[in-house]
Formats: structure tokens, sequence, C-alpha cells
């Protein structure tokens, strides 16, 4: 497992790549990010997480700052190239009550149609809106970031168990 966090470069090398796109909340949201990365530290995965080493918390969140520039297009272009999205709103229902996330709202919009993997627990105050945009595009909504984690773990496997038997019976 490769984590490389915003706004290093990367290169994909033939990775599964994963973007861990979620609440951060201004630094005040829940570091999620480090239990997704320890829970797949034994999969040959590229990690981008958008979470810098040092959050820049007093940022101005406008266009021509080039700080706040900077770290908008690291994130779109991960989450643009990356294999898979993960979307936490938050990690439980006692962790849901205090996250906002609402750049996290207009990204998981944005990429609907890429089949990301959604965790929002109950008590997030726009779970109505994510239930139903997912519903209608067939994805499923986790309630925990254990659950979610469990099922990608499982998946990872099967992509895993794949690309070995691919690399072993591959013909010309």
């Amino acid at each position: 497992m490769i984590e490389v966090k915003a706004p290093n470069k990367y290169s994909k090398k033939g990775k599964f790549t994963i973007f861990l796109a979620g609440v951060i909340d201004q630094d005040r949201g829940e570091k999620w990010q480090s239990e997704v990365v320890k829970a797949l530290h034994d999969y040959e995965v590229l990690i981008l997480n958008p979470r810098r080493e040092r959050w820049l918390s007093d940022m101005k969140q406008e266009k021509d700052n080039p700080q706040f520039r900077e770290q908008v297009i690291w994130e779109q272009n991960g989450m643009n190239e990356a294999d898979l999205i993960l979307f936490v709103f938050a990690t439980t229902p006692e962790t849901a009550k205090d996250s906002q996330a609402p750049v996290t709202l207009l990204e998981l919009g944005q990429h609907l149609k890429d089949k990301p993997m959604v965790c929002c627990p109950e008590g997030y105050w726009r779970k109505g809106n994510v239930d139903l945009m997912c519903e209608l595009y067939g994805i499923k909504v986790y309630k925990s970031l254990d659950a979610l984690l469990d099922k990608l773990k499982k998946r990872l496997d099967v992509i895993d168990l794949y690309e070995k038997w691919n690399a072993t019976n591959h013909r010309v």
C-alpha cells in the first residue's frame, strides 16, 4: 500500500487507486482516513488522501488563492484518476451528528456515475439526500466505516484473485 497526501505528486504505476473523499470540515472532522490506511496496509493499492500533514485551516476559500486552488485541483484530478472513490460523511451514528461535509456532498453529486462506495450513518444532517441520490444510482450506503471497509476488502480480494489468475493464464 502506498499513501499519497495532498498536495504531493503521485504515479498510479498500474496500481488500483482509491481516493478518500469525505469529511474534513476544516480539520475539525474525525480523522477517518488513517483508519482506512491502516485497514488496507496489506493491499497493493495507491491511496490518495486529501488530508494534508498540516491542514491549512485558515486558508481562504477563494479561487485566486494559490494554496486553495492547488488543493481543489489535486482533489479533482485524484477523483478523476481513481479506480474507486470512498465517500465518508461520518464513521458511526455517534460521529454523524457533528459532521457537516458540504464539499463532500458536492463531490458525491459529481461522481455518482462512477459508482463510489459511500458511508453515511444515521444522524448525518443530509442523510436523506445522500440515501436518495445513491438509491437512484444503485449505490449501497454503508452505515459505518467498519461495514464499508469489510466490503472494500472483499472487493479488493476479488480484484487480486482476478489479476493473479489473469497473469498466470494470459495467452498471447
